[in-house]
């Protein structure tokens, strides 16, 4: 199987390619990515001599690079987005050219050059905000962020394809992702980075809102699962079952960093700022056999001591991404 995995250089991208070449020496990738700010291609570095690894410097919004790299690939697995919430807050424009315009370029090139099965990654903040229970993948799509909203055009455009085309699309969303690797302007390496650098970190409002956590492992297990044996239309939700308000999840990092409350600044709330996300897995644990692995003591104790020797990977990308004066 030949796979073309976009936004392979990203966070969750780039462990889905190293999960999949150290899982079988016979596996074929092509990472296509276009190396934006939080794409790094040495997060590939450990696969980069494996003999089916292949890298292409690429813009899913490119029509003709998408069309030179597309043939010949078995599968797609579309993980490239803009994906920070805060930035499509300010600026909505490139959120909707890659994550809507750069979907329908793919799928028109996948469907083009008879690509066996489309996997296009999703988020569970499509959904919204719920006060109670968990999201089944019926749930209507509420998004609430230019991101959000982005993310759910892109899913009901993929969608739409395997419907009236009769493509072989299916879609995974997934709650909060975590783990090595991550840009550290996401809120856990940016805390945890902070932290070691005796800098406060910013706490959004009152801390109440909830967040499910799961670990990147864990997730690019479940979108295997799917790539292998998910049922072509379907949605499945992938979650770590972990439940924290954004106050407990900063009682953690502090912890975990020997400090206290002192280090923590209130900050304005984020604007439109969802209340709490929580997704029923049942659907890909019943059909597929998942079940998260890692738990998020462990997870979070592997994380901050990666962060904590991997200082030549974050700190120029921290520095490069914070505004100069």
């Amino acid at each position: 199987m030949r796979i073309l995995v976009t936004g392979g250089a990203g966070f969750i991208g780039s462990e889905f390619v190293r999960q999949q070449l150290g899982a079988d020496p016979t596996a074929r990738i092509t990472v296509f990515d276009k190396l934006t700010y939080s794409g790094v291609e040495a997060n590939l570095a450990a696969v980069a001599d494996h003999s089916g690894y292949a890298f292409v410097r690429g813009d899913i919004c490119d029509a003709g690079a998408v069309e030179r790299v597309m043939p010949g690939h078995d599968v797609v697995v579309h993980f490239a987005a803009e994906s920070h919430v805060d930035r499509s807050i300010t600026g909505a424009g490139p959120f909707v050219m890659t994550n809507v315009v750069g979907t329908q370029i793919l799928l028109d090139a996948a469907r083009k050059h008879g690509v066996g099965r489309f996997v296009h990654i999703s988020t569970d903040e499509v959904y919204g905000s719920i006060g109670e229970g968990s999201w089944t993948e019926e749930w209507p799509l509420a998004p609430n962020s230019p991101y959000s909203a982005s993310k759910a055009s892109s899913d009901l455009l993929a969608l739409a394809y395997a419907r009236t085309h009769g493509m072989d699309v299916v879609v995974t969303r997934c709650s909060n992702n975590y783990g090595h690797h991550q840009f550290p302007e996401k809120v856990i390496p940016l805390f945890v980075t902070n932290l070691m650098d005796g800098r406060k970190v910013p706490l959004y409002g009152d801390g109440g809102n909830v967040r499910d956590w799961l670990h990147v492992s864990d997730h690019c297990r479940g979108i295997d699962l799917v790539m292998r044996k998910g049922r072509a239309g379907e949605v499945y939700n992938i979650g770590g079952g972990v439940e924290l308000t954004n106050k407990e999840l900063t009682g953690v990092l502090l912890e975990a960093a020997g400090l206290g409350w002192d280090m923590v600044e209130r900050v304005a709330d984020r604007k439109g700022h969802d209340l709490r996300y929580s997704i029923d897995i049942g659907k890909i644990g019943s059909e597929l056999g998942y079940a998260p692995r890692v738990t998020f003591a462990e997870g979070i104790a592997a994380t901050v001591d990666w962060y904590r020797g991997n200082r030549a990977w974050w700190e120029p990308l921290k520095a490069a991404a914070e505004p100069r004066p």
